[in-house]
Protein backbone atom coordinates (compact mmCIF):
# COMPACT_ATOMS: atom_id res chain seq x y z
CA UNK A 1 0.00 0.00 0.00
CA UNK A 2 1.27 3.72 -0.79
CA UNK A 3 2.11 6.51 1.51
CA UNK A 4 -1.51 8.25 2.82
CA UNK A 5 -2.36 11.65 1.24
CA UNK A 6 -4.33 13.79 2.47
CA UNK A 7 -6.33 16.13 0.60
CA UNK A 8 -8.80 19.23 1.14
CA UNK A 9 -7.87 20.03 4.29
CA UNK A 10 -7.47 23.70 6.06
CA UNK A 11 -4.86 24.97 7.83
CA UNK A 12 -4.78 28.55 8.83
CA UNK A 13 -7.50 28.79 6.86
CA UNK A 14 -6.18 27.99 4.08
CA UNK A 15 -6.57 24.81 1.68
CA UNK A 16 -3.42 22.45 1.85
CA UNK A 17 -2.95 18.99 1.11
CA UNK A 18 -0.64 17.03 3.27
CA UNK A 19 1.48 13.61 2.00
CA UNK A 20 2.75 10.88 3.86
CA UNK A 21 6.92 9.14 3.31
CA UNK A 22 6.43 5.84 3.93
CA UNK A 23 8.63 5.94 6.60
CA UNK A 24 5.93 7.85 8.37
CA UNK A 25 7.06 11.29 8.22
CA UNK A 26 5.27 14.48 6.54
CA UNK A 27 6.92 14.40 2.81
CA UNK A 28 5.23 17.59 1.90
CA UNK A 29 2.34 20.15 3.00
CA UNK A 30 1.08 22.78 0.77
CA UNK A 31 -1.96 23.57 -1.53
CA UNK A 32 0.36 22.15 -3.97
CA UNK A 33 -0.46 18.56 -2.52
CA UNK A 34 -2.76 16.14 -4.51
CA UNK A 35 -2.75 12.20 -4.80
CA UNK A 36 -1.88 10.32 -7.56
CA UNK A 37 -3.65 7.70 -9.23
CA UNK A 38 -3.42 4.94 -6.91
CA UNK A 39 -2.27 6.30 -4.04
CA UNK A 40 -3.98 5.92 -0.88
CA UNK A 41 -6.26 9.37 0.07
CA UNK A 42 -7.89 10.55 2.55
CA UNK A 43 -10.06 13.50 1.23
CA UNK A 44 -10.30 15.95 4.31
CA UNK A 45 -13.35 17.62 2.83
CA UNK A 46 -12.36 20.73 4.38
CA UNK A 47 -11.93 19.29 7.77
CA UNK A 48 -9.37 21.67 9.46
CA UNK A 49 -5.51 20.29 10.38
CA UNK A 50 -3.87 20.78 13.76
CA UNK A 51 -0.73 19.11 15.16
CA UNK A 52 -1.94 16.76 17.95
CA UNK A 53 -2.18 17.06 21.84
CA UNK A 54 0.81 15.58 24.23
CA UNK A 55 -0.29 13.97 27.52
CA UNK A 56 2.92 14.78 29.94
CA UNK A 57 2.07 12.42 32.76
CA UNK A 58 -0.26 9.15 33.19
CA UNK A 59 -0.78 5.80 34.56
CA UNK A 60 -2.09 4.71 31.83
CA UNK A 61 -3.83 0.78 33.42
CA UNK A 62 -5.16 2.89 35.89
CA UNK A 63 -8.26 2.94 33.43
CA UNK A 64 -9.13 -0.19 35.33
CA UNK A 65 -9.63 1.96 38.87
CA UNK A 66 -11.50 4.21 37.35
CA UNK A 67 -14.40 5.69 39.94
CA UNK A 68 -12.94 3.78 42.72
CA UNK A 69 -12.53 5.36 46.08
CA UNK A 70 -13.24 9.00 44.31
CA UNK A 71 -14.32 10.62 47.47
CA UNK A 72 -10.90 9.41 49.34
CA UNK A 73 -7.88 12.34 49.95
CA UNK A 74 -4.65 11.53 48.06
CA UNK A 75 -2.94 9.37 50.59
CA UNK A 76 -5.79 7.52 52.20
CA UNK A 77 -7.01 6.65 48.66
CA UNK A 78 -3.72 5.73 47.25
CA UNK A 79 -2.85 3.18 50.66
CA UNK A 80 -6.56 2.23 51.29
CA UNK A 81 -7.46 1.59 47.68
CA UNK A 82 -4.92 1.50 44.99
CA UNK A 83 -1.93 -0.16 46.18
CA UNK A 84 -3.61 -3.49 47.72
CA UNK A 85 -5.10 -4.04 44.29
CA UNK A 86 -1.98 -2.70 42.28
CA UNK A 87 0.24 -5.49 44.13
CA UNK A 88 -2.26 -8.22 42.71
CA UNK A 89 -1.64 -6.80 38.93
CA UNK A 90 -1.29 -9.01 36.14
CA UNK A 91 0.95 -7.83 32.72
CA UNK A 92 -2.64 -8.79 31.05
CA UNK A 93 -4.35 -6.50 33.35
CA UNK A 94 -2.33 -3.23 32.76
CA UNK A 95 -1.87 -4.71 28.53
CA UNK A 96 -5.72 -4.10 28.21
CA UNK A 97 -6.00 -1.18 30.64
CA UNK A 98 -3.40 0.59 28.80
CA UNK A 99 -5.12 -0.40 25.23
CA UNK A 100 -8.24 0.87 26.71
CA UNK A 101 -6.34 4.21 27.87
CA UNK A 102 -4.85 4.47 24.73
CA UNK A 103 -8.49 4.05 23.10
CA UNK A 104 -9.72 7.33 25.00
CA UNK A 105 -6.68 8.88 24.21
CA UNK A 106 -7.15 8.61 20.59
CA UNK A 107 -10.57 9.56 21.09
CA UNK A 108 -9.71 12.85 22.30
CA UNK A 109 -6.53 13.82 19.94
CA UNK A 110 -3.65 12.46 21.87
CA UNK A 111 -1.18 10.76 20.39
CA UNK A 112 1.75 10.90 22.73
CA UNK A 113 2.03 10.44 26.67
CA UNK A 114 4.46 9.99 28.94
CA UNK A 115 3.32 7.27 31.55
CA UNK A 116 4.82 5.42 34.80
CA UNK A 117 3.61 1.70 35.67
CA UNK A 118 3.83 -1.24 36.87
CA UNK A 119 4.79 -4.36 34.14
CA UNK A 120 5.57 -1.10 31.97
CA UNK A 121 6.54 -3.74 28.72
CA UNK A 122 2.68 -4.74 28.88
CA UNK A 123 2.18 -0.76 28.56
CA UNK A 124 4.44 -0.64 25.75
CA UNK A 125 3.53 -3.94 23.88
CA UNK A 126 -0.61 -1.77 24.25
CA UNK A 127 1.15 1.32 22.98
CA UNK A 128 2.56 -0.39 19.55
CA UNK A 129 -1.12 -2.20 18.91
CA UNK A 130 -3.05 0.54 19.60
CA UNK A 131 -0.39 2.43 17.21
CA UNK A 132 0.32 5.74 18.92
CA UNK A 133 3.75 6.73 20.94
CA UNK A 134 4.66 6.84 24.61
CA UNK A 135 7.68 7.46 26.98
CA UNK A 136 7.34 4.32 29.44
CA UNK A 137 8.77 3.85 32.68
CA UNK A 138 8.41 1.37 36.00
CA UNK A 139 7.38 3.20 38.89
CA UNK A 140 10.55 2.47 41.83
CA UNK A 141 9.98 2.33 45.23
CA UNK A 142 11.53 1.16 47.66
CA UNK A 143 10.27 2.30 50.94
CA UNK A 144 10.02 -0.96 52.87
CA UNK A 145 11.56 -2.90 50.23
CA UNK A 146 15.46 -4.55 49.52
CA UNK A 147 16.86 -0.93 47.62
CA UNK A 148 18.96 -2.81 45.73
CA UNK A 149 17.01 -5.71 44.63
CA UNK A 150 15.15 -2.76 43.43
CA UNK A 151 18.19 -1.12 41.85
CA UNK A 152 18.76 -4.08 39.87
CA UNK A 153 14.83 -4.26 38.61
CA UNK A 154 14.57 -0.80 36.97
CA UNK A 155 17.81 -1.92 35.13
CA UNK A 156 16.13 -4.69 33.70
CA UNK A 157 12.93 -2.72 33.01
CA UNK A 158 14.96 -0.11 31.59
CA UNK A 159 16.93 -2.89 29.31
CA UNK A 160 13.50 -4.28 28.13
CA UNK A 161 11.97 -1.01 27.31
CA UNK A 162 14.85 -0.13 24.99
CA UNK A 163 14.39 -2.73 23.23
CA UNK A 164 11.35 -2.08 22.16
CA UNK A 165 12.14 1.03 19.84
CA UNK A 166 9.98 2.39 17.42
CA UNK A 167 6.90 4.19 19.19
CA UNK A 168 8.37 3.56 22.77
CA UNK A 169 10.61 5.55 24.34
CA UNK A 170 12.29 4.62 27.98
CA UNK A 171 12.15 6.45 31.07
CA UNK A 172 12.75 5.80 34.78
CA UNK A 173 10.48 6.74 36.85
CA UNK A 174 10.89 6.93 40.85
CA UNK A 175 7.64 7.29 42.31
CA UNK A 176 8.56 10.20 44.91
CA UNK A 177 11.04 11.54 47.12
CA UNK A 178 9.02 9.85 49.74
CA UNK A 179 8.69 6.66 47.92
CA UNK A 180 12.65 6.27 46.54
CA UNK A 181 15.35 6.78 49.39
CA UNK A 182 18.29 9.16 48.88
CA UNK A 183 20.51 6.14 48.25
CA UNK A 184 18.50 5.11 45.01
CA UNK A 185 17.47 8.30 43.84
CA UNK A 186 21.17 9.13 43.52
CA UNK A 187 21.67 5.91 41.70
CA UNK A 188 18.94 6.73 39.32
CA UNK A 189 19.75 9.79 38.46
CA UNK A 190 23.44 8.34 37.83
CA UNK A 191 21.95 5.93 35.70
CA UNK A 192 19.62 8.51 33.73
CA UNK A 193 22.96 10.42 33.21
CA UNK A 194 24.79 7.35 31.64
CA UNK A 195 22.02 6.02 29.39
CA UNK A 196 20.62 9.57 28.69
CA UNK A 197 17.28 8.73 29.27
CA UNK A 198 14.57 11.02 30.99
CA UNK A 199 13.33 10.30 34.63
CA UNK A 200 9.39 11.10 35.54
CA UNK A 201 8.84 11.79 39.46
CA UNK A 202 5.89 13.24 41.32
CA UNK A 203 6.86 16.37 43.08
CA UNK A 204 5.55 18.93 45.12
CA UNK A 205 2.17 17.29 44.85
CA UNK A 206 0.83 18.07 48.51
CA UNK A 207 1.92 20.40 51.37
CA UNK A 208 2.94 17.72 53.60
CA UNK A 209 5.45 16.26 51.23
CA UNK A 210 7.16 20.10 51.10
CA UNK A 211 7.03 20.07 54.94
CA UNK A 212 8.56 16.54 55.27
CA UNK A 213 11.26 17.55 52.96
CA UNK A 214 12.19 20.52 54.58
CA UNK A 215 11.83 18.29 58.33
CA UNK A 216 13.95 15.46 57.14
CA UNK A 217 16.56 17.51 54.22
CA UNK A 218 16.39 20.41 55.58
CA UNK A 219 15.47 21.97 51.94
CA UNK A 220 12.14 22.03 50.01
CA UNK A 221 12.01 19.05 47.36
CA UNK A 222 13.73 20.97 43.75
CA UNK A 223 16.22 21.62 45.89
CA UNK A 224 16.68 18.24 47.08
CA UNK A 225 16.44 16.81 44.02
CA UNK A 226 18.69 19.02 42.70
CA UNK A 227 21.61 17.94 45.24
CA UNK A 228 21.39 14.00 44.77
CA UNK A 229 21.88 14.84 40.91
CA UNK A 230 18.14 14.29 39.56
CA UNK A 231 17.16 18.16 38.65
CA UNK A 232 18.47 18.04 34.92
CA UNK A 233 17.02 18.81 31.43
CA UNK A 234 16.37 15.19 30.87
CA UNK A 235 13.69 15.66 34.28
CA UNK A 236 9.68 15.40 34.12
CA UNK A 237 8.30 17.20 37.18
CA UNK A 238 4.93 16.12 37.85
CA UNK A 239 2.41 18.11 39.60
CA UNK A 240 4.80 21.25 41.18
CA UNK A 241 1.62 22.76 42.84
CA UNK A 242 3.58 23.22 45.60
CA UNK A 243 6.81 24.73 44.24
CA UNK A 244 8.00 28.15 45.98
CA UNK A 245 10.13 31.07 43.47
CA UNK A 246 13.23 29.93 44.21
CA UNK A 247 12.26 26.32 43.28
CA UNK A 248 10.64 27.74 39.70
CA UNK A 249 13.96 29.90 39.29
CA UNK A 250 15.99 26.23 39.76
CA UNK A 251 13.68 24.23 37.73
CA UNK A 252 14.29 26.52 35.14
CA UNK A 253 17.89 27.02 35.31
CA UNK A 254 18.35 23.15 35.47
CA UNK A 255 16.30 22.57 32.07
CA UNK A 256 14.01 20.28 33.65
CA UNK A 257 9.98 20.27 32.94
CA UNK A 258 7.12 20.57 35.02
CA UNK A 259 3.59 18.95 34.07
CA UNK A 260 0.85 20.24 35.71
CA UNK A 261 -2.60 18.27 36.14
CA UNK A 262 -5.53 20.18 37.15
CA UNK A 263 -8.20 17.98 37.26
CA UNK A 264 -6.66 15.31 39.42
CA UNK A 265 -4.91 18.09 41.93
CA UNK A 266 -8.64 19.79 41.88
CA UNK A 267 -10.47 16.09 42.49
CA UNK A 268 -7.89 14.87 44.96
CA UNK A 269 -7.73 18.46 47.08
CA UNK A 270 -4.14 18.70 47.17
CA UNK A 271 -5.30 22.78 48.39
CA UNK A 272 -3.33 24.81 45.96
CA UNK A 273 -3.39 25.45 41.77
CA UNK A 274 0.24 25.06 39.58
CA UNK A 275 1.30 28.75 39.22
CA UNK A 276 1.72 29.28 35.45
CA UNK A 277 2.78 32.91 35.26
CA UNK A 278 5.29 32.60 37.80
CA UNK A 279 6.97 29.69 36.13
CA UNK A 280 6.14 31.37 32.95
CA UNK A 281 8.39 34.24 34.09
CA UNK A 282 11.13 31.98 35.05
CA UNK A 283 11.11 30.24 31.67
CA UNK A 284 10.19 26.99 33.11
CA UNK A 285 9.75 24.36 30.43
CA UNK A 286 5.78 23.58 31.15
CA UNK A 287 3.53 20.40 29.73
CA UNK A 288 0.03 18.97 30.32
CA UNK A 289 -1.04 15.85 31.39
CA UNK A 290 -4.43 14.40 32.99
CA UNK A 291 -2.42 11.49 35.51
CA UNK A 292 -4.39 8.65 35.58
CA UNK A 293 -7.84 7.68 34.86
CA UNK A 294 -7.97 6.72 38.75
CA UNK A 295 -7.61 10.31 40.16
CA UNK A 296 -9.07 12.07 37.22
CA UNK A 297 -11.03 10.34 36.05
CA UNK A 298 -10.47 11.29 32.55
CA UNK A 299 -7.77 11.31 30.01
CA UNK A 300 -9.37 13.59 27.35
CA UNK A 301 -6.62 16.13 27.46
CA UNK A 302 -9.03 19.09 26.09
CA UNK A 303 -10.68 19.06 29.39
CA UNK A 304 -8.14 19.31 31.38
CA UNK A 305 -6.52 22.61 28.96
CA UNK A 306 -9.57 24.26 29.33
CA UNK A 307 -9.72 23.67 33.60
CA UNK A 308 -5.90 24.64 33.79
CA UNK A 309 -6.49 27.64 31.52
CA UNK A 310 -9.77 28.86 34.03
CA UNK A 311 -7.92 28.00 37.26
CA UNK A 312 -4.69 30.22 36.23
CA UNK A 313 -6.94 32.93 35.75
CA UNK A 314 -9.51 31.98 38.58
CA UNK A 315 -5.92 31.53 40.95
CA UNK A 316 -4.36 34.87 39.66
CA UNK A 317 -7.77 37.16 39.33
CA UNK A 318 -6.16 38.41 36.25
CA UNK A 319 -8.27 37.14 32.54
CA UNK A 320 -4.61 37.87 31.62
CA UNK A 321 -2.87 35.16 33.17
CA UNK A 322 -2.81 32.73 30.76
CA UNK A 323 -3.22 33.44 26.50
CA UNK A 324 -5.07 31.03 23.69
CA UNK A 325 -2.11 30.67 22.40
CA UNK A 326 -0.21 29.66 25.32
CA UNK A 327 -2.70 26.80 26.79
CA UNK A 328 -3.00 25.35 23.22
CA UNK A 329 0.95 24.71 23.08
CA UNK A 330 1.45 23.40 26.79
CA UNK A 331 -1.54 20.81 25.32
CA UNK A 332 0.09 19.62 21.97
CA UNK A 333 3.78 19.89 23.77
CA UNK A 334 5.01 23.29 22.70
CA UNK A 335 5.79 24.83 25.55
CA UNK A 336 8.35 21.28 27.05
CA UNK A 337 10.64 20.40 24.22
CA UNK A 338 11.16 17.30 26.16
CA UNK A 339 7.86 15.71 26.18
CA UNK A 340 7.49 15.61 22.19
CA UNK A 341 5.46 17.93 20.24
CA UNK A 342 4.68 16.86 16.98
CA UNK A 343 4.86 20.26 14.70
CA UNK A 344 3.15 20.15 11.22
CA UNK A 345 6.52 20.60 9.12
CA UNK A 346 8.07 18.41 6.09
CA UNK A 347 10.33 15.98 8.14
CA UNK A 348 8.37 15.69 11.28
CA UNK A 349 6.46 12.56 11.78
CA UNK A 350 3.20 12.15 10.19
CA UNK A 351 1.44 12.69 13.34
CA UNK A 352 -2.26 15.05 13.21
CA UNK A 353 -5.57 15.55 14.10
CA UNK A 354 -8.43 16.57 11.48
CA UNK A 355 -11.34 18.70 13.36
CA UNK A 356 -14.81 18.38 12.20
CA UNK A 357 -15.84 21.98 10.42
CA UNK A 358 -18.79 21.16 11.30
CA UNK A 359 -18.73 21.00 14.79
CA UNK A 360 -20.72 24.07 16.23
CA UNK A 361 -17.99 24.58 18.97
CA UNK A 362 -15.44 25.52 16.23
CA UNK A 363 -18.21 27.29 13.91
CA UNK A 364 -17.52 30.68 15.17
CA UNK A 365 -14.63 32.53 16.40
CA UNK A 366 -10.87 32.26 16.99
CA UNK A 367 -9.90 28.73 16.23
CA UNK A 368 -7.61 28.63 18.74
CA UNK A 369 -9.27 30.51 21.86
CA UNK A 370 -12.56 27.62 20.35
CA UNK A 371 -10.06 24.80 20.56
CA UNK A 372 -8.79 26.32 24.38
CA UNK A 373 -12.67 26.85 25.58
CA UNK A 374 -15.12 25.26 23.71
CA UNK A 375 -13.82 22.22 22.18
CA UNK A 376 -14.43 18.41 23.25
CA UNK A 377 -13.53 15.04 21.73
CA UNK A 378 -16.88 15.27 19.45
CA UNK A 379 -14.76 17.86 17.56
CA UNK A 380 -11.90 15.25 16.00
CA UNK A 381 -12.82 13.60 13.30
CA UNK A 382 -9.83 11.68 11.90
CA UNK A 383 -6.40 10.96 14.10
CA UNK A 384 -3.43 9.69 12.01
CA UNK A 385 0.04 8.18 13.43
CA UNK A 386 3.11 8.05 11.41
CA UNK A 387 0.88 8.01 8.29
CA UNK A 388 -1.67 5.55 9.99
CA UNK A 389 -5.05 6.35 10.15
CA UNK A 390 -6.10 5.38 14.05
CA UNK A 391 -9.65 7.02 13.81
CA UNK A 392 -11.65 7.86 11.23
CA UNK A 393 -14.84 9.96 11.40
CA UNK A 394 -14.84 9.13 14.88
CA UNK A 395 -14.92 5.37 14.62
CA UNK A 396 -12.25 3.19 16.03
CA UNK A 397 -12.74 -0.33 14.87
CA UNK A 398 -10.96 -2.19 18.08
CA UNK A 399 -13.27 -0.29 20.13
CA UNK A 400 -15.89 -3.14 21.39
CA UNK A 401 -13.27 -5.81 21.98
CA UNK A 402 -10.73 -3.45 23.81
CA UNK A 403 -13.95 -2.51 26.31
CA UNK A 404 -14.72 -5.98 26.52
CA UNK A 405 -11.30 -6.78 27.72
CA UNK A 406 -10.68 -4.27 30.09
CA UNK A 407 -13.79 -5.20 31.66
CA UNK A 408 -12.91 -8.67 31.66
CA UNK A 409 -9.71 -7.50 33.55
CA UNK A 410 -11.65 -5.09 36.18
CA UNK A 411 -13.76 -7.54 37.04
CA UNK A 412 -10.54 -10.02 37.66
CA UNK A 413 -9.33 -6.99 40.28
CA UNK A 414 -12.72 -6.92 42.12
CA UNK A 415 -13.15 -3.43 40.61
Amino acid sequence: MSALVVTDARLDGEPVGLRCAPGGTIAALGPEVTAAPGEETLDAAGAILVPPLVNGHTHAAMTLFRGSGGDLPLMPWLEERIWPVEARLEPEDVYWGARLACLEMIRSGTTRFWDMYWHPEATARAVADAGVRATIGAPFFDKGRDAAAMRDEAVEHLDALSAFGGPVDPALAPHSIYMAGEGSLRFIAGLSAERDVPVQIHLSETKPEVDDCIGEHGRRPAAYLDELGLLTERTVLAHGVWLDDEELDLIAARGATVVSNPAANMKLAVGKVFDYPSARAAGVHVGLGTDGAGSNDSLDLLADLKLFALAQRHAAADATAISVGDAWALATGGKAPLLGATPLAIGAPADFLLLDPAAPELAIGDLTADLVYAADRTAIDTVVVAGRILMRGGIQPERDEVVAKARERARRLGL
